[in-house]
Parts: structure tokens; C-alpha cells; sequence
């Protein structure tokens, strides 16, 4: 007997759910990084390109896969390209979205416990005092167990990262509407209200030292990211740097949106939902995201040293840099507080989105409670996070950013892409977007999904392959001291491969060994 599944209990929910899904760090942190290192208006451009001839396709397509997997009760892509191609070797293309997913998970949940460890060290004051950069990048290093000279040991981040994958499996073991959703619909209205006080708050700044830096002030900040110096345009770094932060900052690529889309009903809306999804998001970063850590930070530092720190990567933007500033300014260690709970709830609402997939695959494909495959996944994901946390310094969390947080996520895209409008038929695809739609698609959309999105992909993996992967592959510059440790990240990635390979392989056995017991018992 089939069990029914679950299904989301409002749309509003939905909505909010798929946007806290795509909602994450990256909106708050990766965003004004890839800006400022990229030309800032220049980098605009080649955004609202990708936005739109690659971020909303794969997204209706994420969406349109999930529903129509849904009706035959699949919740991960192996079961969704099963019956979407139903070819042998379908199931096995799916396994990488489980892979991705999962294996952003390991490490994102680390990420994502030191906003809320720097939550209570701002309404605490523990950093108030340090005042100069290297000071604070030497805290953030301490804390993250890399010396002590402000933390005895890596227990005290041990132990918000304890609490985070807690609250992470606490959502997840409740389930989809009494978890994931309540969720949602808490965080989700909180995230947007504590943005747009921070937001506010910037806008007050004006030019803190009017004096000695008349220049530096936040309008000079949102100059810098809203005005085009279109010579960068001919700069294909920018256009990579600009597509790869569609990629992340929609969740795409990873299968989390299908696995949410999947609990629909068959003639929901997907079209009009996708839509509210992508803008939603878009807000959430370009407005909100765009308006928070840069142009305070060219305020306090000016836009050189801004694009410096920002060169030094998202940690430096958010966890070294901004807490400097809080320190001057009027309930700076409310600000600071109301900041990195923001960005706590924007990574706890995409990390219960990544371990969905691999959750709904064991439950539905071997016939386990909820709440025992949620019970698995946290435990298997547990022990993983270990070898991020204790192998921190010596590249492990990068190596692993790179291929699964990266790299794979575009050919995932494709795979998709492919399946959908290709596999399955750009006609049937178009058909199944359609159905129960509250908006008319343009028809340019046929279109772009089947020819300029997969397109789009291939270039991108075909340059990324040329310019990162094979010097990545074969870790030039690393080193000598890295080299063992990155082996053993892919040592895990690849293990995690082979694992849920196997597990894809026994659960279609299984059913379908169970399929012809029932046949020769009627």
C-alpha cells in the first residue's frame, strides 16, 4: 500500500518555503563580494543577463520536474528522471542532485552556525574592542579553531554548531507542512524585517568622517554597485562571476526545488509560484543585499580598501569587517546581533532545503517513517561535519565548496535542462509548466529553455573546466601541507558518490522485486 504524502498546507508557505530554499548566505554575503570584485555596476549587467536567460528557466524546470515526479510519488531526482526518461541510466544522472545537495549541506551548516555564534558574541559585546582589521580577522581565526588567541579551542564554535544542526533536524524530523513551512513562515517575514531595519540603518551613516574622508560615504557605496563602467563588459571573468551567482543564489542545480515542488498537488500553480520565488530572492539580494554590506563598508573603509577586503573573500566582508563597524555606530551591538541572526535564518531555511532530497529519497524509496530517514541523514551528515570542522585549516571546507558547492551544480543544470526539454520533450515540458497556471509564460520561454539556457550551460562548463576545474583538479599553487587533506574532502565526495549509487541501485531492485511478488500473488 502507497502512503500518502505529504503536501504543503498553504501556498503562501509554499512560497515562502521555495524563497527560503533559494534565500541563503549567498544573498547577504556572496552577493556584495562577487559585486565589488567584479566592477560593481559592470557586474549588474551580465547578472540581470543570467537572471533571466538562466536563472528563471531552471527554475520553472526545477519546478515542473518536481510537480510531475510528485504524481508518481517521487521526492529526489533519481525517481523524477526515471519517469521523465525511463531509460536505466536515468536514476544514476539523478544521483548527483542527491550528492550536491547532501554535500553542500556537510559544510554549509558549519558556515551557517558561526552567524549565529556571532549573533550572541554582538549582543554579548565579546567582540567590542578590537579595533583594527587584523584584530578581528584574528578573532574570527580563533574562533574557528585556527589559534588561541581569543578562544581557548574549537568547542565554543563546536558548540553552536551543535545547536544549529539541531534546529536544522528539528524542522526536518516534523515534516514538510508542520516543519519546513512553519518554518518559513516565521523566518521568512523575520529575515525581511531585520534587513530592512539594517538597511535603514545604513542609509543614516552618511560620511562617518567628513573631515579626513569627505569621499567616503554610503552613496559613493551605491554609486560603485548601480553605475556601469561597460568596458568590463568584454571581461568574460565578469560573465562567469555573474552566472555562477545565479546558480547559488536561486539554489538551482541541486534538485532542493524539486524536492519541494514535489509535494504539490498535479494542477497547482508552478508558473506564477517560480516567478514569486525568483523575485522574491532577487529582492532579498539585489535591494536588501545590495544595500547592507558594501556601501557601509565604503563608508568606514573607502572603495579601495572595500574592494580589498572584498578580494579576501565573503568571511572577511561579513565576519571581520562589519563587526568593525557595528562597534561605531549607535546600537551597534543590536545591529550586529539583527545582522547575523539574518544571516543565521537565511542559512537555516536553504541547509533544511538540501538535506529534503536525500530525506524523501530514503523514506519513499525503502518505505521508512519521516522521521527514521530524517534520523539517517542527521546522523550520517553529523559525522561528516566533523572532518570540515577538525580539517577547517587545511582546505578541506574549499575542496569541497569547489566540486560540490560549484562545479557540479552547473552540470546538474544541464542535466536537467536536458531531461526536460529534450529527454522528455520541450512540447510535454512546455504542456506540464502550463498546467494550473495563474499567468501566461511567454512563449519566448519555449524557446529559451530548449536552445539559449543549455547553451548557456555548456559554454560555462566548458570555460570553468578550461579556467579553474583542471588547475583546481590538479591543486596548483596549493600547499604541499593542504595536498593530504584535500584528498581525503575528495576521498568523502567521492564516497558519498559511490554510497548513494549503491543505495539507488538496491532501492529499484527492491521495488521491483516487490512489484513481482505482488504480480505472482494476484
Amino acid at each position: 500500500m502507497t502512503k500518502k504524502r505529504e503536501q504543503w498546507g498553504t501556498k503562501l508557505g509554499l512560497v515562502l518555503a521555495m524563497a527560503g530554499n533559494a534565500v541563503g548566505l549567498g544573498n547577504f554575503l556572496r552577493f556584495p563580494v562577487q559585486a565589488a570584485t567584479n566592477g560593481g555596476g559592470s557586474f549588474m549587467i551580465p547578472y540581470f543577463i543570467a537572471f533571466i536567460l538562466l536563472g528563471i528557466p531552471l527554475m520553472m524546470v526545477e519546478w515542473s520536474i518536481g510537480r510531475y515526479g510528485g504524481k508518481y510519488n517521487h521526492g529526489s531526482l533519481p525517481g523524477m528522471f526515471d519517469v521523465m526518461w525511463k531509460n536505466k541510466v536515468a536514476k544514476y544522472f539523478g544521483m548527483f542532485g542527491l550528492f550536491s545537495s547532501i554535500a553542500i549541506l556537510i559544510y554549509y551548516t558549519y558556515i551557517e552556525s558561526w552567524s549565529l555564534g556571532y549573533s550572541f558574541f554582538s549582543i554579548t559585546q565579546s567582540y567590542f574592542g578590537l579595533e583594527s582589521f587584523g584584530e578581528m580577522q584574528n578573532f574570527l581565526t580563533s574562533y574557528q579553531g585556527l589559534n588561541t588567541s581569543y578562544f581557548s579551542s574549537i568547542w565554543t564554535a563546536y558548540g553552536f554548531l551543535l545547536v544549529t544542526f539541531g534546529l536544522n533536524f528539528y524542522f526536518l524530523y516534523r515534516g514538510i507542512n508542520k516543519g519546513i513551512e512553519k518554518l518559513a513562515l516565521i523566518a521568512m517575514p523575520a529575515l525581511f524585517i531585520f534587513a530592512f531595519i539594517i538597511m535603514i540603518a545604513v542609509f543614516f551613516v552618511g560620511t562617518p568622517d567628513p573631515v579626513n574622508h569627505p569621499d567616503w560615504n554610503v552613496m559613493a557605496g551605491f554609486k560603485y554597485i548601480w553605475q556601469p563602467d561597460f568596458s568590463q563588459l568584454g571581461n568574460a571573468k565578469v560573465w562567469l562571476a555573474a552566472a555562477g551567482q545565479i546558480f547559488f543564489t536561486l539554489s538551482v542545480g541541486m534538485g532542493t526545488l524539486s524536492a519541494y515542488a514535489s509535494y504539490l498537488k498535479e494542477k497547482d500553480d508552478i508558473a506564477l509560484g517560480s516567478v514569486a520565488t525568483s523575485s522574491l530572492n532577487e529582492f532579498a539580494e539585489v535591494i536588501l543585499g545590495g544595500s547592507i554590506a558594501i556601501p557601509i563598508a565604503v563608508a568606514f573603509f573607502g572603495l579601495t580598501q572595500t574592494q580589498e577586503i572584498a578580494a579576501g573573500g565573503s568571511f572577511n566582508l561579513g565576519f571581520v569587517s562589519l563587526p568593525l563597524i557595528f562597534q561605531h555606530l549607535p546600537f551597534g551591538q543590536f545591529l550586529g546581533f539583527l545582522w547575523f541572526l539574518l544571516l543565521f535564518i537565511a542559512g537555516i531555511t536553504s541547509s533544511v532545503a538540501m538535506a529534503q532530497p536525500l530525506i524523501s529519497f530514503i523514506e519513499e524509496q525503502f518505505n521508512v517513517s519521516k522521521k527514521k530517514a530524517a534520523t539517517i541523514v542527521g546522523l550520517g551528515t553529523f559525522a561528516a561535519v566533523n572532518l570540515v570542522v577538525f580539517f577547517f585549516q587545511f582546505g578541506f571546507l574549499d575542496e569541497m565548496d569547489y566540486w560540490s558547492g560549484t562545479f557540479m551544480l552547473v552540470i546538474i543544470a544541464l542535466i536537467e535542462v536536458v531531461v526536460f526539454a529534450w529527454i522528455f520533450g520541450m512540447d510535454k515540458g512546455w504542456q506540464e509548466l502550463n498546467k494550473g497556471a495563474l499567468i501566461k509564460i511567454p512563449k519566448v520561454y519555449y524557446f529559451i529553455i530548449k536552445y539559449i539556457t543549455p547553451t548557456y550551460l555548456l559554454v560555462i562548463l566548458i570555460v570553468w573546466t578550461i579556467q579553474d576545474a583542471i588547475p583546481i583538479l590538479l591543486m596548483d599553487g596549493i600547499n604541499p601541507e593542504q595536498v593530504p587533506y584535500r584528498w581525503l574532502s575528495r576521498g568523502l565526495m567521492i564516497g558519498l558518490m559511490v554510497i548513494l549509487s549503491v543505495l539507488i541501485h538496491f532501492a529499484w531492485k527492491r521495488n521491483k522485486d516487490r512489484q513481482a511478488q505482488k504480480m505472482m500473488e494476484e
